[in-house]
């Protein structure tokens, strides 16, 4: 009985811790099983987090290449060739205004057929090549010339800076009105009003590439027929040389004429008189009586004896 009894509860033991390695296997292989679900799971659940926060960086970081979100400073310089040049810059005067800019500066010279007018034309940026291009039919256009500068990157650098010191600004106006001393309070108020300068000049700068991107500048020279175009200055040859020497000797007697006509009221006024003054003078110079010649000797006259000079005194002599 006592045999049988150990062998049943032999077996009943390792029944028992049979059914515990089971069950710890069990639990074991759950809990590994859904650790990996919930790894699993937290991946796919961040996934889309992390693709919309690095999609988010890349949409902040890349930059708008768009050419109309971009600051860009537009000048033109143009020569024409025209019939009527105090017509054709009041025609450019108002297309310039029709377009909603404004003239900058008029510079004219009228001379006939060598005329000249020189004109300064703002215009918004948008009517910029539309204008260029309806001057050129005004005439016969010489010369054209168009420049383009990028100042995007300084609008933005502006910007943050302009930010920065209005912040510092406001900083040092709360620190002045917590200012306590005498000394404190004027070395805050300078502060303040050094800040204040430097943000109003950044303010102005900005204001000015502002302006230099929304209105465009043109400068147009329109020239009468007459008028020497750059290329026949350029030109050699014998032809050109007699032109050329043929102006500088009609200027050269222009020159002239003008400093004798200068010079003639005064040679009246004083030459004349002292002609007239040194020929009286000669008059009078010929009509006195000459000197009387000395008399002459006929020949053969002996000479008279050269007087001789007289014997020289002897010394004294001493006595002994």
């Amino acid at each position: 009985m006592d045999r049988h009894t150990t062998r049943r509860r032999g077996r009943a033991l390792a029944a028992l811790g049979l059914a515990a390695l089971l069950l710890a296997g069990c639990g074991a292989a759950d809990r590994s099983n859904s650790s990996r679900d919930s790894a699993a799971e937290a991946p796919a659940a961040g996934a889309p987090a992390g693709g919309a926060a690095e999609q988010g960086k890349a949409g902040a970081g890349a930059p708008d290449l768009r050419v109309d979100q971009r600051s860009i400073i537009y000048t033109g310089t143009m020569r024409v060739q025209v019939d009527d040049v105090e017509g054709a810059a009041r025609r450019a005067v108002a297309a310039v205004v029709a377009a909603g800019g404004f003239v900058g500066g008029d510079n004219r010279r009228s001379v006939a057929a060598d005329a000249e007018a020189e004109l300064e034309l703002r215009v918004p940026a948008a009517k910029f090549t539309a204008l260029i291009d309806e001057l050129a039919t005004y005439g016969r256009q010489q010369r054209r010339e168009v420049k383009t500068q990028d100042v995007t990157e300084e609008t933005v650098d502006l910007d943050a800076r302009i930010a920065t010191q209005r912040a510092r600004v406001d900083s040092a106006r709360k620190l002045l009105s917590r200012a306590t001393s005498i000394p404190e309070l004027v070395s805050l108020e300078d502060e303040v009003s050094r800040r204040e300068a430097d943000l109003a000049s950044l303010e102005a700068k900005k204001r000015r590439l502002a302006d230099l991107t929304a209105l465009s500048t043109i400068t147009v020279t329109f020239v009468g027929m007459d008028a020497s175009t750059a290329e026949e200055e350029t030109e050699t040859g014998f032809m050109v040389g007699l032109r050329g020497g043929w102006k500088v000797f009609v200027a050269s007697m222009t020159i002239l004429l003008t400093v004798l006509g200068a010079v003639l009221p005064w040679l009246l006024a004083f030459g004349v008189p002292l002609v007239v003054f040194l020929a009286v003078l000669r008059r009078r110079r010929r009509g006195r009586p000459a000197p009387p010649a000395p008399p002459t000797m006929p020949v053969g006259t002996p000479r008279p004896p050269a007087p001789t000079a007289p014997p020289p005194v002897p010394a004294a002599r001493s006595g002994p």
